[in-house]
């Protein structure tokens, strides 16, 4: 099934060597007095800001302290700032799965039991205290021009046998993320080991095509645009949306065989200053005002069941059914955070790319 995407435009992750920034919004209520908000988030601060305007619409007397941060930094200055017995952030919003769900595990997040918790999907919330609030595919993107007299691959297999058939019409001209160096590439490709028994003559294939390495899917998807490269593989799907509404040689397919789905996670810190600051912000945006906000204004698909259209998870999971492999929220994430295990992947995939 090739897709459109509609649903995934403008969205990015915050996973690169972005620098850390501070923004104050003001109270829409123009009151000096008013309680302030603080977010630790890894969405870019233009991206946010349509989110934090409808928060506020609805939230007229709080202040907004916006800290974009990397996810990594967010993990770390949530667990300093609490081991220091210091207050930090009444909500923290990232990509980093791992990351958030470890928060929570290890006693830095606090439940919150919100009007949504017990109708959110199963696999979106643990134990009411880490809720995934977006739903993002990992897909195929490829150059249109590229495949204008036969559709490009729609699954794995199909992937191996282009690049095999290809040869050195397609010879360093795919690319996919680097996992020692990419946090969402990482957990994409330990989904991939999981979920598909041959994945690793996927990765075989992709190094035997001279496949190019990058942290950034930026980096991927403008050399996509270009014609430089005609794939690219499992490719954030928000990333992609956003360079297809822009660049129209760059199309985007829902691997068919399985196409694992992301989410980033909210949640409350245990320390947070105002933590029922940072319930009211949980609960906007898993409410049907928030997300249906996010869905048209981001164009991220709404996680929320009471939300209707095609921009859903609902809809999605309707339309295209066990293909969708969402990432739960749930310990499970914590696996790869071990040392040796990350390195006996990180060894594989390597091995794999010099084809051994």
């Amino acid at each position: 099934m090739i897709a459109s995407l509609a649903g995934f435009a403008t969205v990015a992750s915050c996973a690169t060597a972005a620098q850390a920034s501070e923004t104050l919004f003001p109270a829409a209520n123009g009151g000096a007095s008013a309680e302030t908000l603080v977010v630790y988030s890894s969405l870019d601060t233009p991206l946010a800001r349509p989110m934090i305007a409808g928060f506020q619409a609805a939230n007229p007397d709080i202040a907004v302290r916006y800290e974009e941060l990397l996810t990594g930094d967010i993990y770390d200055r949530v667990v300093r700032e609490t081991d220091a017995g210091q207050g930090t952030a009444d909500v923290t919003f990232s990509s980093a799965m791992d990351l958030q769900v470890k928060l929570a595990n290890d006693g830095y997040a606090q439940a919150s039991d919100l009007p949504l918790s017990a109708r959110w999907p199963r696999w979106a919330n643990w134990r009411n205290t880490a809720y995934a609030l977006t739903f993002e595919p990992a897909v195929f993107v490829y150059h249109k021009p590229s495949f204008a007299d036969a559709p490009p691959p729609a699954a794995r297999r199909e992937f191996v046998e282009y690049l095999e058939r290809e040869g050195d019409r397609a010879y360093g001209r795919i690319a996919t993320y680097d996992i020692e160096r990419s946090g969402v590439g990482f957990m994409f490709m330990s989904r991939d080991q999981e979920q598909f028994d041959d994945i690793w003559s996927v990765v075989r294939a992709m190094g035997a095509s001279g496949v190019k390495l990058y942290s950034t899917s930026s980096a991927i998807l403008e050399r996509v645009a270009d014609g430089r490269f005609v794939l690219g593989y499992n490719i954030l799907g928000s990333y992609a949306a956003d360079w297809a509404s822009r660049h129209p040689d760059v199309g985007i397919m829902l691997p068919r065989d399985y196409t694992v789905v992301m989410s980033r996670i909210g949640l409350v810190p245990a320390a947070a200053r105002s933590p029922e600051l940072g319930r009211r912000f949980l609960d906007f945006f898993m409410s049907a005002e928030g997300q249906t906000m996010m869905a048209s204004e981001l164009q991220i698909a709404a996680v929320n069941p009471d939300v209707s259209g095609d921009n859903t998870a609902n809809s999605m999971q309707a339309a295209l059914g066990v293909q969708l492999r969402p990432v739960p929220v749930s310990p499970g994430l914590l696996v790869y955070l071990d040392q040796v295990k990350r390195a006996r992947l990180i060894e594989r995939w390597n091995d794999a790319l010099r084809g051994q």
